[in-house]
């Protein structure tokens, strides 16, 4: 190989946040009316949607993601996809339901691709059961807990227009807003 072929550990970390700023360019920023708008139900489980799946997949992996509502990328139906643990696939989940929250609920710090630089805390219960179809129609349940219980909560949050600001403390909200006044002004 010569070595003019061999690229650097500085010129990858470049590329890699290039590709994360094109995928952000991609992704509705707040205040963009769309993240408060609700997802309507998905009917038919086709290759436009399949598309779908695969574009945000790819979206959400590029903009170093581990969770993305279809409204996110201004397309209202009820569709999310998370990967909250790399060692696992990620996975498309169509018309989620939570049917059962565990009493027992965290505290933690959440971002979000729709705000960056936005982190603020937001209270979830630690533990979900969620019933869904897959990209082809199948029925899934899902027993989630800790990271991957929260990532759903908060893309669920997003099909139905709720945001982390919606669920944080007063302090996080004025705290997280100051931040996207600045980004805004830049």
């Amino acid at each position: 190989m010569a070595e003019e072929q061999v690229k650097t550990d500085n010129e990858l970390d470049e590329q890699v946040e290039a590709i994360r700023r094109l995928a952000l360019a991609q992704i509705r920023q707040y205040p963009d009316p769309v993240l408060r708008l609700e997802a309507q139900e998905v009917r038919e489980f086709d290759g436009d949607l399949a598309q779908l799946v695969d574009r945000m997949i790819r979206l959400m992996h590029d903009a170093r993601g581990v969770g993305l509502a279809a409204n996110q990328v201004g397309i209202l139906r009820r569709v999310f996809v998370l990967q909250a643990d790399e060692d696992q696939e990620p996975r498309a989940l169509v018309n989620p339901v939570i049917v059962e929250r565990s009493d027992v609920v965290d505290d933690d710090d959440e971002g979000c691709l729709s705000m960056q630089g936005v982190v603020v805390p937001v209270e979830r219960p630690v533990r979900i059961r969620l019933e869904a179809r897959d990209e082809g129609g199948n029925p899934v349940t899902l027993e989630l807990e800790g990271l991957p219980a929260r990532v759903a909560q908060h893309e669920l949050d997003h099909l139905d227009g709720v945001l982390i600001l919606d669920r944080t403390t007063p302090e996080g909200r004025r705290e997280a807003m100051a931040v996207l006044r600045q980004s805004a002004a830049l």
